[in-house]
């Protein structure tokens, strides 16, 4: 039974059942809404994965040359974790102002940015050509990329997630979740064709550079189609009360200190949550290129289709699992997703170890399945832990604050265990432990599917009630 329960005035606003933002938009609206955010985010994904694999493939030698290979490979992703670390700046700027602005304004800039960055790591001279600044200017390029990507994500998925129908929000928010492995799938396949065609001394002398330089004809296409798109409907009332009635001057002013201040449990819950997702993926799709290659004795050409292969097989299961938190929720398909990443393990090892391509590829693409059931839901789970005027910073700070401690060191980490140890052992039981910890986060939070994004005040995924009775939800939250 719900009882009504005090709520800080900062965060409180009752508003009709009848609101029209709880209605579900046209479907043609819909469709071009979640096209547009799936197309921005397959882009910036794309650059941001592209640098990664660069860093796997050839920045070791072109970047750092002097150090041993195995050296010189731990100093790329070094330059490739520094991305991750601008990513909580991103999410605090973005959040900020996308809290205040709105989501669209938001969402155009960080693509601008990404796009930009990546475009000029395409044309950057290496070591060879301008010395020690060369790996300080890609640093500084990183750093841009990280922190675009800290404010594109949030803004995506909200923007879907504030458009969408709420009976089936998990599988539409899940569709800006595709991005990632459609970037993933792009990225490669690019790099795959290339070392396909080219031999590696061209590859290398100027190939790589090709895939960089198409980001700037895909960010024009991706402008094109997001500035056609409308503000989300649940953030412009939002704003309207908020400054007709200055009810929610708190948010207003700084949201970030409102999410922090109201919203600190689902804060730490999202990136619990996120550690066993973050670390599996790029322990999958990136330190994979370094381990087939130097201790399973697999061509870079075969770890690459492998993982081409898989990406297209998470693109499709993404939006599968998306529709299946719709009907179990989104706590029982996290679980699953974490679980099974950490069951998984030792299996997929073992698969590599084999030095055969069915075993590299069945290994890749069960682990990118599992790791989908956590994907897939995590936009619209996320998105109903925070209020409307706060939500853009709530899920990007929960989002990208984990990357730090999450994606941003595991090849690094997974590159140094390997060293190390010269085993994968060591490597299994890291995965192992971020999956127990996700799977603790995410046994602590409430259910969240039931909740109307416009109706019903998301009190905190820690604490609130997770399915409120329609009494509810003639209060709630901006």
């Amino acid at each position: 039974m719900w009882r009504h329960t005090t709520v800080p005035v900062t965060r409180q606003e009752v508003v009709p059942m009848s609101s029209p933002a709880t209605a579900p938009p046209a479907p043609n609206k819909l469709k071009r809404i979640v096209a547009a955010s799936l197309i921005g985010t397959t882009i910036e994904w794309y650059d941001f994965f592209l640098y990664g694999s660069a860093a796997a493939l050839v920045f070791n030698k072109l970047f750092f040359p002097d150090s041993d290979p195995l050296v010189g490979t731990l100093l790329s992703f070094l330059t490739y974790a520094v991305g991750f670390a601008a990513r909580p700046i991103g999410a605090l700027v973005f959040g900020h102002y996308g809290d205040r602005l709105g989501r669209k304004k938001l969402l155009v800039l960080s693509l601008l940015m990404m796009g930009g960055a990546t475009f000029a790591i395409g044309l950057l001279p290496t070591h060879a050509t301008i010395g020690s600044a060369a790996p300080v200017l890609l640093t500084v390029l990183r750093l841009v990329q990280g922190f675009a990507l800290g404010g594109e994500w949030g803004g995506a998925v909200l923007l879907v997630s504030e458009h969408g129908d709420a009976r089936r929000r998990g599988f539409w928010a899940s569709w800006p979740q595709t991005g990632a492995p459609a970037g993933q799938l792009l990225a490669t396949g690019v790099l795959s064709l290339l070392t396909a065609v080219l031999s590696d001394s061209a590859f290398g002398s100027w190939g790589w550079r090709i895939p960089f330089l198409l980001s700037g004809v895909l960010v024009i296409v991706g402008l094109w189609i997001r500035l056609s798109v409308d503000e989300s409907p649940v953030f412009q009332q939002a704003l309207e009360r908020a400054e007709t009635r200055k009810a929610d001057a708190d948010a207003e002013r700084m949201p970030v200190v409102a999410v922090l201040r109201h919203h600190w449990r689902d804060v730490l819950v999202a990136m619990g949550a996120r550690m066993a997702e973050n670390i599996s993926y790029y322990v999958i799709t990136a330190f994979i290129l370094v381990y087939a290659t130097t201790s399973a004795d697999v061509s870079k050409q075969t770890a690459l289709n492998a993982v081409l292969i898989a990406s297209a097989v998470h693109f499709a299961v993404i939006p599968a699992w998306g529709a299946l938190s719709d009907r179990l929720g989104r706590r029982p398909v996290y679980l699953i997703g974490a679980a099974g990443v950490g069951l998984w393990m030792f299996p997929f090892f073992a698969l590599i170890g084999t030095g055969g391509f069915a075993g590299l590829l069945l290994a890749v693409t069960v682990g990118l399945v599992l790791h989908g059931a956590m994907y897939a839901p995590q936009a619209a789970f996320f998105s109903e832990m925070f209020a409307t005027r706060m939500r853009y910073s709530g899920a990007s700070i929960g989002a990208q604050f984990a990357s730090v401690a999450a994606g941003a060191p595991a090849p690094l980490i997974a590159t140094a265990l390997l060293a190390d140890y010269g085993s994968s052992t060591p490597i299994a039981l890291y995965v192992i432990a971020a999956s127990l910890l996700t799977v603790v986060a995410v046994a602590m939070a409430k259910e969240t599917r039931h909740r109307d994004l416009a109706d019903v005040a998301p009190s905190g995924g820690t604490r609130g009630k997770a399915d409120a009775s329609p009494a509810a939800r003639g209060a709630h939250t901006v």
